[in-house]
């Protein structure tokens, strides 16, 4: 394509830039999904939660995903109608059911305030509160997967051929910081209101809306100058979903994703109060040591990142962080040993696995296509979020007859964990199957997942 001026993503300071607004949007995305965790006594005291409440209030997230296939339809929309409606369109969703969550969590709404009274005239087994929050959390994901979508494109749209994996791998670590201050953070805005967190999380992704706005005035600005014309051949078509599923490579590593994601994020949901039942701790601290996995992907992926892009490797990144997960699982179900060692180990496994993964699809996967791409990984891996916090809060309850979050409160009992974590653990064991295929497929598909990902040095 012909260019009479330089583009902006030829400029390093401002492709750089363009990755902090977006990864700050990324970063209030990833604060509200986990800023719940360390609530989810409160939920079971103020709220009369069960475990498999809380667990069905946080499966909420992926219902969208799952169900109605909104990931995979937003990374169509996202290569049909473009970056720019697509995002702004999915971030007002994630600022509106971050109030609606709020509002169901609030002593307003649950002293009789605007809508309780129709929320107890349906589904009468189920408080208004657990409705309203749980439609709160479901916008929340309705707008969260796909915004996920856009930013990981736009990241691909402005470093491909450069520092791809490094650029990725530093989006990837600024969201997790949201999610790593969210366990920080969250304990200490409970007091004097245990639902201050969450108004909170609605400042935050309101921040984030108005940084995403500010960067579409330089992705208008970059689609000028590349004359970028949506054409025939770049328009969606189903063919391009079947041809992605007779991929093997893209198979195998989708599957790998749903696996990986759904041994992790369903887990950390859960930390807090494992740590807090198995070791004592408190749940502000407990909180803390769940927040070194987020720290720990913080420096190792964008580390990893770099190693991916100039050594390569990718493949077998993906097959050792695999690995390492089942182990993280399975001394926090068998062993007693002090939990910062298998929380730092799962910071190693949550930055090992990302950071090659994504730059993975971004060779297997034609740019004009990634939206799509992406979009149906998400929509597969949401299977999985949604399933594993349900079936993490059922089979605690089912292993622990008569504990309640009262009774813990209240140390006159504790939950034991250990059915949950292996189930878990289980898991990872497939996710290192679907890894070990993916690296053998690669011997023969040339997509070349184990060369580095730099192609030049601009």
């Amino acid at each position: 394509m012909e260019k009479i001026t330089r583009a902006l993503n030829e400029y390093p300071a401002i492709r750089w830039m363009v990755l902090i607004l977006v990864s700050f949007s990324m970063a209030a995305n990833y604060y509200f999904y986990d800023a719940l965790s360390p609530l989810k006594q409160y939920m079971g005291e103020k709220l009369g939660f069960s475990s498999t409440d809380y667990g069905l209030f946080i499966s909420a997230y992926s219902v969208p995903n799952v169900f109605l296939a909104m990931a995979v339809l937003g990374g169509i929309i996202a290569d049909r109608l473009g970056i720019r409606i697509t995002g702004t369109t999915f971030a007002l969703l994630m600022v509106f059911g971050s109030f609606f969550t709020a509002y169901g969590a609030s002593d307003y709404f649950n002293a009789g305030g605007v809508g309780y009274d129709f929320c107890l005239s349906f589904l009468p087994g189920y408080s208004p509160a657990l409705k309203v929050m749980y439609f709160g959390f479901f916008l929340f994901g309705l707008g969260a997967e796909t915004s996920i979508v856009v930013i990981t494109k736009i990241v691909v749209k402005w470093f491909k051929g450069r520092e791809i994996a490094l650029a990725l791998g530093v989006n990837l670590a600024i969201a997790r910081l949201g999610s790593a201050l969210s366990f920080n953070i969250t304990p200490l805005l409970v007091s004097p209101n245990w639902t201050t967190p969450i108004w909170f999380c609605l400042l935050l992704l309101s921040i984030g809306f108005v940084f995403f706005l500010v960067y579409l005035l330089a992705d208008l600005k970059l689609d000028r100058q590349r004359r970028i014309v949506i054409t025939d051949k770049e328009k969606f078509r189903f063919a391009d979903i079947i041809g992605l599923l007779r991929n093997r490579s893209y198979i195998f590593i989708t599957l790998l994703c749903v696996t990986f994601y759904s041994a992790v994020f369903p887990f950390i949901k859960y930390a807090p109060d494992l740590l807090h039942n198995k070791f004592g701790l408190t749940i502000s601290w407990a909180s803390n040591i769940t927040s070194m996995v987020y720290y720990g992907t913080i420096l190792f992926t964008p580390l990893f990142g770099w190693f991916a892009d100039n050594r390569g490797k990718s493949a077998s990144i993906m097959l050792f962080g695999s690995l390492l997960l089942i182990l993280v699982h399975l001394s926090f179900s068998m062993t007693m040993i002090t939990p910062y060692i298998p929380m730092f180990l799962l910071g190693v496994a949550f930055s090992l696995i990302p950071a090659a993964m994504w730059p993975s699809v971004a060779k297997i996967v034609d740019e004009s296509r990634l939206g799509t791409a992406y979009g149906l990984m998400f929509s597969i891996q949401n299977l999985g979020l949604w399933a594993f916090p349900i079936l993490i809060g059922t089979v605690l309850d089912r292993s622990n007859p008569g504990i309640t979050s009262e009774i813990v409160a209240k140390g006159e009992g504790v939950y034991d964990y250990t059915n949950p974590i292996l189930m878990l653990a289980v898991l990872g064991l497939f996710g290192l199957g679907f890894a070990f295929l993916l690296r053998r497929a690669d011997k023969t598909s040339g997509y070349g997942l184990e060369l580095p990902n730099r192609q030049n040095q601009n």
